[in-house]
């Protein structure tokens, strides 16, 4: 059956009540209902950790090494937090930030803003003090709850620019155990700091009254959420979600993959990035379900996490995968528990070999691409069939969304097979960009959000993503997309992982060069030459790499995505 130059499911409805949909896709899993249906209704996600707090208050939520919190408890602390917010002044609309690793004191501020209808400004707990002072600068951010072992850096970027409201400072230790068989990641047992030009978070948790009030939001169309993204071109620009946004692609992402009330899940992405947002932090609180928290990937205690608690559901960075299939002994480990593990290719591809060998080890899980999404989108605008996987795509449209493909010079339509730009249109899409409104024209056009990503649907409707138009290289004419050369680079037994930029050549514009890591027993066996030399017999003329540099590591994101831009810089 072939399908249309775009593929969507269409509804006579879109926002208010049942979804009547209509089905048009050949490959929509015959076991998912075709219409999404809201567990609670529609309602602010901290709406839904209020209802768990008040009908399970004894209820496991979070689990951060060893330490449980009930939703009895999480809701009692959102409450106290927010009395201290509105104390300061936060009301509907007010800015706050949140530099934190993962740790339940996220949980709770990030809840605590939004039951006052503010928004939430994450910001990576790896920025420095020039980083965070352009954010400080682009968004009138009124106060900043950070990890006390980031605050010196916050301090020197307050310096530089502007005074804020309040500044909220919290000790990891705070909310640890005091005796536990966990193996602490360093920053966790850092003595307990205080600062005199800040509030202790703990404290203020021990001293506050709960705030029983929640402000009246119109989920539809007020901001909860500002999320600074790169878009499609510049620096970062501050991208504004509503809560319904959050909900939509939370309730959308659990229909479609078929969460069961009974999952028990685990986080370790980081909760500041979207997609690690939308798991660690938002999936546990619409589904009720407890979750086990980590400040960061660790392979062995991942592998523990999942025996001690049968862990089910997980969402992964590839390379996480690859690095527990490396541990001695794996084979011997219980990890049957685990069913479902959604997980991102960023470095290395989630390939047929890999989600197999991840089946054989935990006794049955499925493997496979968690879903194609963007910061505008707020992310997991697709979504793979577990019963019809493809391998190298990244899914077919997650409800009520609609992909098109469209010729990036022209914006005409193209068909099926073809590559083109990506434009998404769903109940996710942003209101545009902070005080930003030539961009935000540039990227939402009609309440379509133009990605400035490479791709194509196939025959099926399933969408495969071939890079960004930003990061595409034009050598003699033709246009090379890095993550089509890194894919065929780590076919290669002896790579590991492998990321792709365009250098100035005199004669063809741009040739391709690559950054590879090998694996440990081949570092010494393999040159550079001896990889161009393979990537020339199996690659297009125009498309292998004229040069290979072999390196340790290749600089990412916390959530594992390459920087190819500070290879380019380099």
């Amino acid at each position: 059956m072939k399908i249309q130059n775009y593929i969507t499911i269409s509804t006579i409805t879109l926002f208010g009540g049942m979804k009547m949909v209509e089905k048009t896709r050949p490959y929509w899993p015959a076991q998912l209902p075709a219409e999404l249906a809201y567990l609670q209704g529609e309602k602010p996600l901290f709406a839904y950790l209020e209802q768990h707090g008040k009908t399970k208050p004894s209820a496991t939520a979070y689990i951060f090494y060893g330490a449980e919190i009930t939703w009895g408890a999480l809701l009692n602390y959102v409450n106290r937090f927010s009395n201290y917010l509105a104390g300061k002044g936060v009301k509907k609309g007010s800015c706050v930030a949140l530099y934190l690793q993962n740790c339940p004191q996220y949980i709770i501020a990030h809840f605590a803003i939004q039951k006052l209808g503010g928004i939430v400004v994450p910001l990576n707990p790896m920025f420095k003090e020039n980083e965070l002072a352009y954010y400080l600068e682009e968004a009138p951010i009124e106060g900043i709850i950070a990890g006390s072992e980031g605050y010196p850096q916050v301090k020197k970027a307050i310096e530089k620019t502007r005074t804020l409201a309040f500044n909220v400072t919290t000790n990891f230790e705070d909310f640890l155990p005091q005796k536990s068989e966990w193996k602490f990641p360093e920053e966790l047992i850092l003595p307990k700091q205080t600062f005199t030009d800040t509030d202790d978070f703990y404290e203020i948790l021990q001293t506050e009254l709960p705030y029983e009030k929640n402000e009246d939001v119109n989920i539809w169309n007020d901001v909860g959420l500002m999320v600074f993204t790169s878009g499609t071109t510049g620096r970062p620009k501050g991208a504004l979600l509503t809560y319904g946004n959050a909900l939509f692609k939370t309730a959308a992402t659990v229909q479609a993959n078929g969460m069961s009330d009974q999952e028990i899940l685990m986080a370790s992405a980081p909760l500041c990035h979207i997609a690690g947002m939308v798991m660690g932090l938002n999936t546990p609180v619409y589904t009720g379900r407890p979750c086990v928290l980590f400040t960061r990937f660790d392979p062995l205690g991942t592998v523990e996490a999942i025996e001690k608690y049968a862990v089910s559901f997980w969402y992964s960075i590839a390379p996480m995968n690859w690095a527990i299939l490396q541990l001695p002994g794996i084979s011997e480990r219980n990890l049957s528990s685990l069913k479902t593990n959604l997980a991102t290719s960023f470095g290395v591809q989630i390939t047929k070999e890999l989600a197999e060998n991840w089946r054989a080890v935990t006794k049955g899980c499925a493997l496979y691409e968690a879903s194609y999404g963007l910061s505008e989108t707020h992310t997991c605008d697709t979504f793979m069939p577990k019963d019809k996987i493809k391998f190298g795509s990244c899914g077919i449209p997650i409800f009520e969304t609609t992909i098109r493909i469209i010729d990036h010079e022209t914006g005409k339509e193209q068909p099926a097979g073809k590559q083109g730009e990506i434009v998404v249109k769903s109940p996710g899409v942003f209101k545009g960009y902070l005080n930003r409104p030539d961009a935000t024209a540039a990227t939402l056009k009609d309440g379509w959000v133009h990605t400035g990503d490479i791709g194509y649907l196939d025959e099926d409707g399933y969408l495969f993503f071939l890079g960004r138009v930003k990061e595409m290289i034009k050598s003699s004419g033709y246009s090379i997309f890095p993550e089509d050369v890194e894919a065929l680079l780590n076919l290669h037994p002896a790579i590991r992982q492998s990321a792709v930029i365009g250098v100035p050549d005199p004669v063809k514009g741009e040739v391709v060069k690559a950054f590879v890591v090998l694996h440990e027993l081949q570092k010494d066996t393999l040159t550079a030459a001896d990889l161009i030399q393979w990537a020339k017999e199996t690659m297009a003329a125009y498309k292998y790499p004229r040069y290979i540099e072999i390196i340790y590591q290749l600089p990412a994101t916390p959530s594992g995505k390459v920087l190819r831009k500070l290879l380019k810089e380099e």
